[in-house]
């Protein structure tokens, strides 16, 4: 093999130094495995207030759109290099978090859709992000909390919970008319054999770039299917429909070339209905900030995180997501499908990953690049995630083996996975509690199953 396909060594050590002609390719697949996880709940939530295509409201979607890559790539390169406290110099990537979907929306439900609303999001999420960035600053004396045992299970409940997201990309996506065709599993299934053909196939660069590989290879493939197949069907009342694995090239020549970011596109609301619930979750998220730093120390270094890193990371999952709110963002916090990522390749060089960051912020500045990287189909994205996510269930079970297991600790895992993230999976089981606790709880496995085991690890006493 060439010089040129062998993968530098660097690139399994965070601080190295690597040809940008290796990291680049390294750091793109992380933000193709990222890209529309990024996007989407923004959409959602915009949507819910009124800002969506079709509406007076339709430019201000599209700025917001722009904000949220550049957002992600700047705050992902804080967290690698750090500012100061702010950031863990982790490999970690930064995004838009789905994790806040639920509680966003009772917000709008109290205050009515429409402008205010979100601007009363954006409010809440400056005061609730400053919050949990001073949270960061006392985790020292709260890791006992924190024991691998519990990160852990809240990595393997992280494993969990995305596994289903990835089989639903795998079929074609959400609501996806033609979910689970043949044409979507075999999209999927032909991805996920490239990866697997370059991943233990080859060696050097090839093999470590597999995720990217496949994901191109999708791609074509993609683009090719409509010479054989017919890009639209009929559901089930008649309505016409276009296939989830097309590719929606319009889209792309209809963005434009620049853009420029705008600061304070929504002004700011500072209403108490929503500060209170959106504090509560930023508690949440640095629960899972911790599992997912966890996970990615473990899965990609074999190392646990240092206090120093878990608390850089919150912190900069805080001040990141206020950071955000100012460019009408909703909060970035860390991305658990990109810990998958590292934890299969081991890929965990700085340069590798701030290469993707710079990438994502360049989709921001310039949207027909953006837009060449949405229309990926989600089927083609499933064929990659399955594998990822999975890797972070073994990235779980890493940390939860590494000390012994004791009766107590094996307490600790079967009844927080058990009963805790059970009951979030389940979310019909909290109905007949107040509205306020199923949206935290329920929906997710994440949030009670760490709950659980951390109350579980202050209960049960040290075996002897």
């Amino acid at each position: 093999m060439s010089k040129k396909m062998e993968v530098n060594k660097a690139a399994y050590e965070f601080e190295a130094d690597m040809p940008l002609s290796q990291a680049f390719p390294l750091g793109l697949q992380h933000i193709f495995a990222m890209f529309v996880g990024n996007l989407t709940p923004l959409i959602i939530i915009a949507g819910m207030c009124g800002i969506k295509q079709g509406t007076e409201l339709a430019d201000l979607q599209v700025v917001l759109l722009q904000n949220a890559m550049i957002v992600a790539g700047l705050v992902t390169l804080i967290q690698l290099y750090a500012i100061g406290p702010i950031g863990g110099k982790v490999p970690i990537i930064m995004g838009t978090s789905s994790g806040f979907i639920g509680v966003f929306s009772s917000v709008v439900n109290v205050l009515g859709s429409g402008i205010f609303a979100y601007g009363a999001i954006m409010g809440a999420s400056i005061i609730a992000g400053l919050f949990e960035g001073v949270l960061g600053l006392f985790l020292k004396s709260l890791r006992k909390l924190f024991p691998s045992v519990v990160t852990g299970t809240v990595v393997l409940s992280i494993g969990l919970s995305l596994i289903a997201v990835g089989i639903n990309t795998f079929g074609g996506g959400f609501k996806a008319k033609d979910f689970g065709s043949l044409e979507n599993l075999g999209l999927a299934m032909f991805v996920l054999v490239v990866i697997l053909l370059f991943k233990h196939g080859t060696t050097g660069i090839l093999s470590s770039s597999s995720i990217l590989l496949g994901i191109m290879a999708g791609y074509v493939v993609a683009a090719l299917m409509p010479m054989f197949l017919s890009t639209t069907g009929v559901d089930a009342q008649g309505v016409m429909y276009t296939k989830a694995w097309v590719i929606n090239w319009s889209k792309v020549q209809a963005a434009s070339w620049f853009a420029v970011p705008q600061l304070l596109p929504v002004t700011p609301v500072f209403d108490v209905r929503a500060i209170i619930p959106v504090t509560i979750m930023f508690i949440v998220t640095a629960v899972e900030t911790v599992g997912d730093i966890s996970g990615v120390m473990i899965g990609g270094m074999n190392r646990e995180a240092t206090d120093k890193e878990l608390s850089g990371g919150i912190i900069c999952d805080g001040v990141g997501s206020s950071f955000a709110a100012l460019f009408g963002v909703l909060p970035n916090t860390s991305f658990s499908q990109n810990v998958g990522l590292v934890a299969m390749t081991k890929v965990v060089n700085r340069k590798a990953l701030a290469t993707g960051a710079v990438f994502i912020t360049c989709c921001g500045l310039i949207p027909k690049l953006g837009a060449l990287v949405s229309v990926m189909p989600q089927p083609v994205l499933g064929g990659a995630a399955v594998m990822m996510f999975a890797s972070i269930v073994l990235s779980g079970i890493q940390l939860i083996t590494k000390e012994p297991l004791t009766t107590r600790n094996i307490t600790i895992v079967s009844v927080a996975l058990g009963v805790g993230y059970g009951m979030g999976a389940n979310a019909a089981i909290l109905k007949a509690l107040p509205v306020s606790v199923q949206l935290i709880f329920g929906g997710s496995g994440i949030v009670p199953a760490a709950l659980m085991a951390m109350i579980l690890n202050i209960v049960l006493h040290e075996e002897k």
